[in-house]
């Protein structure tokens, strides 16, 4: 137990220490623009592309999984959806919901996350599960903003933005090239090495110090009534059922099976608050989500963690 603290720790350190800061420094949110720039365009890509040119081209290969975990993330935002339209929600903000409930913070906790607890193995299926989750993300949302009448794009503009949104995300990107890499087989020179290696070492802690900020700068003033049935949605309902899918699915490496498992326990992303202030929707209410996510998640990742290293988590719940 005591190297599973010691483990996570420095995770959710780094997040206090960024909401401690921001609360106390009480310095402008522009502030945060270079280094929310420096994390997107710079260190988590170069994290991606470090990650996976030098991953053997067949271990790549991984379609069926893909499939189920992208599966997954969309039941989730699926079910969501359907309840917060139950609970008598509009369109607009069942569809955010749905985006609370679904969306990982797969960019900012994922990989240092992932690697930390199983190793380099775990590079793979964590950077696909990013780009499949994401590109689902930027597919879905904008699709039903459209139909809710929230966005007035044309639909010739929603696809538009949509390709452009999954073509040109910067890790998407960096995935694509390291992927590229690997199939070639591709040696980076030494001097530009040295400076991946400077960019990926600084992702995760700019990542989480700059999540503790953004998250001290929205304060909570009360939390909203559909705010615990999601956390139990995103947090319980969304690992378990990848668990099921992959067991049911086939026979995976358990590394890979752990890697989906811990990606889908982690909190809300800063995304969904950033998708909220983008279309004006359940603005205040995604800040309060994001908040009471991340700090829920401390003791259910823990567990989480603790049942994986400790062998508590079968690989596949249906042996054939």
């Amino acid at each position: 137990m005591a190297d599973i603290l010691a483990l996570v720790a420095p995770f959710f350190g780094l997040i206090f220490l960024g909401f401690f800061s921001g609360r106390v420094a009480k310095l402008p949110e522009d502030g945060l623009a270079w280094l929310n720039f420096f994390i997107i365009y710079m260190a988590l890509p170069a994290l991606f592309f470090d990650l996976l040119s030098s991953t053997p081209l067949d271990q790549l290969e991984g379609w069926s999984f893909i499939v189920v975990t992208t599966l997954a993330a969309f039941l989730v935002y699926v079910l969501a959806t359907l309840v917060a339209a139950l609970r008598g929600r509009d369109l607009s903000e069942a569809a955010m919901q749905g985006v609370a409930g679904s969306y990982s913070n797969i960019g900012y906790m994922g990989p240092g996350l992932t690697l930390s607890v199983l190793g380099a193995p775990a590079a793979v299926p964590t950077a696909l599960i990013f780009c499949f989750d994401n590109a689902l993300q930027f597919i879905l949302t904008p699709i039903l903003m459209a139909m809710s009448g929230t966005s007035r794009d044309k639909p010739l503009q929603i696809a538009l933005l949509v390709a452009r949104k999954i073509v040109l995300h910067p890790f998407i990107v960096a995935s694509a090239f390291g992927i590229a890499a690997a199939a070639f087989q591709l040696e980076t020179p030494g001097p530009l090495q040295r400076i991946i290696d400077f960019l990926s070492g600084a992702a995760a802690p700019c990542a989480l110090f700059a999540m503790g900020v953004t998250i001290a700068l929205r304060p909570l003033t009360r939390v909203p009534s559909e705010v615990p049935w999601l956390l139990f949605v995103k947090l319980a309902i969304h690992p378990i059922l990848i668990w099921v899918m992959l067991s049911w699915a086939g026979d995976y490496d358990p590394i890979w099976v752990y890697t989906a498992i811990l990606m889908a326990s982690l909190p809300p992303a800063l995304n969904v608050f950033v998708m909220a202030r983008q279309y004006d929707v359940w603005v205040q209410r995604a800040s309060s989500m994001v908040l009471v996510g991340t700090i829920v998640s401390i003791p259910t990742l823990t567990i989480m963690i603790l049942l994986i290293t400790g062998g508590h988590v079968p690989v596949d719940l249906f042996p054939r």
